[in-house]
């Protein structure tokens, strides 16, 4: 674990996407959409930053190593909420695999949030909410990125 967890991620990607419709209201309807996200190291590597575009959509994400912690924090925002920047998620990697996590508030409701991510080249990304508070988790969404 260290601030170079993340510099498998850094270039550009397409970005096959496969998410909830309606995340906030935990909807069954899944759809598909491809993206192009770019990543690219700053604060001389101990944090990076993407953009990734999709179809009606951008959104941008800050990753930050906190070495006297031993952890990443991921703040990210979208143009579908204009203004917000939610509440950073909190992990380290171990062994190539990935676990953030964090409280949120969606559609009104109180969430904890997890993004996992398995690294290497293909590198794949999921989301998960949880409504009690850790328990039980509900994927909906899954980003699989493969180089440009």
């Amino acid at each position: 674990m260290s601030e170079n967890d993340f510099d498998f991620l850094h270039g550009t990607w397409h970005v096959a996407n496969r998410k909830i419709a309606d995340i906030a209201g935990r909807g069954a309807e899944w759809v598909e959409f491809d993206a192009r996200a770019e990543v690219r190291p700053v604060l001389g590597g101990a944090a990076n930053v993407d953009t990734i575009r999709a179809a009606g959509w951008e959104g941008m994400t800050l990753r930050q190593y906190d070495p006297a912690d031993g952890v990443w924090r991921i703040w990210w925002a979208s143009s579908r909420a204009p203004g917000k920047l939610d509440p950073p998620l909190e992990g380290r990697f171990t062994g190539g695999h990935g676990v953030f996590s964090g409280d949120d508030v969606v559609g009104g409701q109180a969430v904890r949030v997890r993004f996992d991510w398995t690294a290497g080249d293909a590198p794949v990304w999921r989301q998960q909410f949880s409504h009690d508070g850790g328990q039980t988790w509900e994927e909906n969404w899954v980003m699989r990125f493969t180089r440009a």
